[in-house]
């Protein structure tokens, strides 16, 4: 690291205001960057102690992840994908761990309780087996373990007597019981062979406890290593210490934290070290008649190259330390608002390392090395007798790196957009997000050019707009550089808050339009608070209720498909609804190839874009994975067009019987009924209409509108910031222009004018640009997801245009007014 000199000390200690810009600049890039670095390391690290299996040292569980083999030879790869419910292991492991210890089958399914007799039950319990008690204890209050035909009931069961008899709702129908005792422990508890039948998968478990035989004193890493050798070769995996909490919460915590810091953080990064870069560079730029007469009277290229790095080593590493502090406050703020809205379990603690703010500040400082070398090049390398006349005119040859590197990214921006334009499916969303990043990429490299054809073409109109503004226009046009790294951070912030806004908001809407028109059912039954399905007998229940013409029970999860071709293949999320009865009875999917009264068995139905994305139609076959990651190939009978707001796949229940972990309906779609039904659909759960429905689901999106929102904000909020900063600073830097021109008799009105109309031209040019990226990119990105064009709200994209127009002029009014006071 090169010693500071006395000239670059000097500098920042007597001249602190030509710094202040690059210093909020480093302290914004340090705060956002370390922010996303905290959340990225929480998601890393994030664990949580084992509850149900903590007394059991060792635990063998279905690896979570499902796995798709993609190429071949030596070119092959897996690609990974967490299963939508819970993967489950071979019974037939409990031969094979036996004679190691005590291999203790464990199962989990939800019950609903009617006492014989007695009306209706308190509602839902948890069903296991009573051997896990050697690992869960649930000690007897009352009775004894449960034989064959009998139950346990827990803490949480209605209050039965010991002898009497109980009906259960289980995922195989309703069984009648004799309850065998009471435990105080919430849950309800069967024998282990008639727990496996009544979950409806007999052959998967949800995991098996190995626990030493009683009378040995085996460790669990002993254990644990025979354990390995037993299951090799299987999908199973043996679980120790933290590992064994199996937590279907944490997994998707772990996946929203290291998306959220990993993949925002990526982008964010960019942003703020683009917009940092620029801002240190104009700072740099801004002093280049010092430089100049440091040329003039004989500093050597080396020595403007040492003291602009020096003042790079002095400025960044203090606005870094301090940017660290709001990050800090950022990362904990937002993992606060994750916590309550129920994307991250409580007991998460938010990690907060030196690893994450120490390299945060190490982006900082390379930025200002970087971005503070490459603008001291030009004054550093002129020759000293032309220093002074130089820097005293804007370069108006474009630079002969940046330029050409800027070219290739508008081309390959052009490309993409072209690409995601004639594409389909997910290939057109994935190539849509490329436009948005080369767009940016080339509106940074070509800012000079870009500033130029803005001033050129906005400074028309401004020329029959009166004398402060034609010379706005001029000076514009003949300082294009200082207008450019203004306009860059504006595009940014429009671009990147535009995306994300617009796209949710364009999402919204086609849902809402789809839900409308594809609903048919006049009422929706969803279950009761507190439950997680409904009653198996609710269909036939409600298709008994007066005036009831149609009752069809659907459930809703989600599938794993098999999307891409080739080399490209990868594992797609899709929503997906398992149906029981005539579905065309009460949903229009907007059918567009095949029926769907051929859906049976074996068979599926998919929406337009899935289909696209999977490469597939009407006679081929899907390749997918149940919720639990079972791979099956149905054949395809229908494709639709309503899939978005409705399910993108439809497939017969039976087909997910077993492979879900509650095999009750979700919903019950329910078609006429007169007003006396309205009492007996009530009984089933809760009663809503076609508008209630369609805002509940709206309800189940709001974490991703509310990431979505505090992304735009966070980002074009940081923009903002920036350009503001810049405005600020180039206003500030005029001050020997702004006094020159009161002396050759322009009034204090019409030099702020000219200010006002400058402020104007970068804020509509870098709106204008801004909009146009967003839009390059909204166009095919919401056409592959809705099959519509994008909507955006004139009330919210007004708001955005106002903040912008606003900041222009309050960051440029209020210096300018400072500086024609003091001049």
């Amino acid at each position: 690291m090169k010693r500071p000199n006395g000239l670059a000390r000097a500098a920042v200690r007597f001249r602190p205001a030509a710094f202040a810009g690059t210093f909020v600049a480093l302290f914004l890039t340090v705060a956002i960057v370390s922010a996303c670095g905290i959340l990225l390391e929480t998601g890393l690290r994030a664990s949580l102690p084992p509850t149900r299996y903590a007394d059991a040292p060792v635990v063998i569980a279905a690896d979570q992840q499902a796995t798709l083999r993609v190429g071949s030879g030596e070119e092959a790869y897996d690609v990974h994908a967490r299963v939508p419910d819970h993967a489950r292991v071979d019974a037939a492991l409990l031969d094979r761990l036996a004679p190691l210890g005590r291999a203790v089958p464990d199962l989990s399914f939800p019950v609903r309780s009617t006492v014989a007799g007695a009306g209706s039950g308190s509602g839902e319990a948890t069903a296991h087996g009573w051997g896990s008690t050697a690992f869960a204890p649930a000690p007897l209050g009352s009775g004894r373990a449960p034989g064959p035909g009998e139950v346990v009931l827990g803490a949480d069961a209605p209050a039965t007597a010991a002898g009497q008899r109980i009906t259960l709702d289980t995922p195989v129908g309703k069984r009648e019981f004799r309850v065998a005792g009471w435990s105080g422990a919430p849950g309800v508890w069967f024998a282990d062979d008639e727990a496996r039948t009544l979950s409806g998968h007999p052959q998967a478990l949800d995991a098996i406890a190995l626990l030493p035989h009683p009378g040995t004193d085996t460790d669990a890493a002993t254990l644990a290593g025979r354990a390995e050798q037993a299951v090799a070769g299987t999908h199973a995996q043996v679980l120790t210490g933290h590992d064994r909490a199996v937590d279907g919460a944490l997994v998707s915590a772990k996946e929203a934290l290291t998306a959220l810091g990993g993949s925002f953080g990526g982008i964010a990064t960019m942003v703020a070290v683009f917009t940092a870069a620029g801002t240190v560079a104009l700072g740099v730029g801004q002093r280049s008649r010092e430089f100049a007469l440091l040329r003039a009277v004989g500093a050597t290229p080396r020595q403007i190259r040492r003291t602009v790095a020096t003042e790079a080593l002095l400025v960044a590493p203090v606005a870094g330390v301090l940017g660290c502090v709001p990050g800090i406050a950022l990362a904990t703020w937002w993992f606060g608002q994750l916590k309550e809205k129920g994307a991250v379990p409580e007991p998460v603690p938010l990690a907060v390392s030196w690893i994450p703010l120490l390299s945060a500040v190490g982006i900082g400082l390379v930025t200002a090395l970087i971005a503070g070398r490459a603008a001291a090049r030009r004054p550093a390398r002129i020759r000293p007798g032309q220093a002074l006349a130089a820097a005293a005119v804007e370069r108006v040859r474009p630079g002969w790196v940046r330029t050409p590197l800027g070219l290739l990214a508008l081309g390959g921006g052009i490309a993409c957009a072209g690409l995601a334009a004639t594409g389909q499916g997910d290939d057109a969303a994935n190539a849509a997000l490329g436009v948005v990043m080369l767009f940016m990429l080339a509106v940074a490299l070509l800012g000079p050019l870009i500033a130029r054809t803005c001033a050129a073409l906005f400074g028309l109109p401004l020329r029959a707009a009166g004398p402060a503004a034609s010379l706005a226009a001029a000076n514009s046009l003949s300082n294009a550089r200082r207008l450019a790294s203004a306009i860059t951070p504006i595009v940014l912030a429009v671009s990147f808050s535009s995306v994300l806004v617009f796209l949710h908001t364009s999402e919204d809407r086609a849902i809402a339009r789809q839900q409308a028109a594809g609903l048919l059912a006049d009422h929706v039954v969803t279950p009761a608070p507190g439950t997680t399905g409904l009653a198996s007998d609710a269909a036939a229940r409600a298709a008994a209720a007066p005036g009831v013409t149609a009752a069809v029970p659907v459930t809703r999860t989600t599938l794993l498909v098999t999307a891409g071709s080739g080399g490209d293949r990868y594992l797609l999320s899709a929503p997906a609804q398992g149906v029981r009865g005539d579905l065309a009875a009460v949903q229009d999917l907007g059918v567009r190839e095949g029926s769907l009264a051929a859906l049976r068995p074996g068979t599926v139905a998919v929406d337009r874009s899935l289909a696209d994305s999977a490469r597939v139609g009407v006679g081929d076959r899907l390749t997918a994975r149940l919720p639990d990651g079972t791979p099956v190939t149905p054949e395809i009978v229908a494709v639709y067009t309503r899939g978005l707001g409705l399910g993108q796949v439809s497939l017969p229940a039976a087909d997910l019987a077993g492979h879900t972990t509650s095999a009750a309906a979700t919903e019950l779609l329910v078609r006429g009924g007169s007003p006396a039904a309205l009492g007996a659909l009530g009984a089933l759960g809760t009663v809503t209409d076609k508008a209630g429905w369609a805002t509940a689901q709206g309800l189940d999106r709001q974490l991703n509108a509310w990431a979505n929102t505090t992304m735009a904000a966070v980002l074009g909020g940081f923009a903002a910031i920036a350009a503001a900063n810049t405005l600020v600073m180039t206003v500030l830097d005029r001050r020997r222009e702004l006094t020159m021109l009161r002396l050759v008799g322009a009034t204090r009105r019409q030099v702020l004018g000219m200010i006002r109309w400058e402020a104007l031209l970068v804020a509509g040019a870098g709106l204008a640009l801004g909009t146009a990226i967003a839009l390059a990119t909204l166009f095919p990105l919401v056409a592959a997801i809705t099959g519509e064009s994008p909507y955006i709200p004139p009330l919210v994209y007004g708001a955005f245009a106002a903040a912008i127009l606003t900041l222009g002029l309050t960051a440029t009014t209020l210096p300018a007014r400072h500086t024609l006071r003091t001049a």
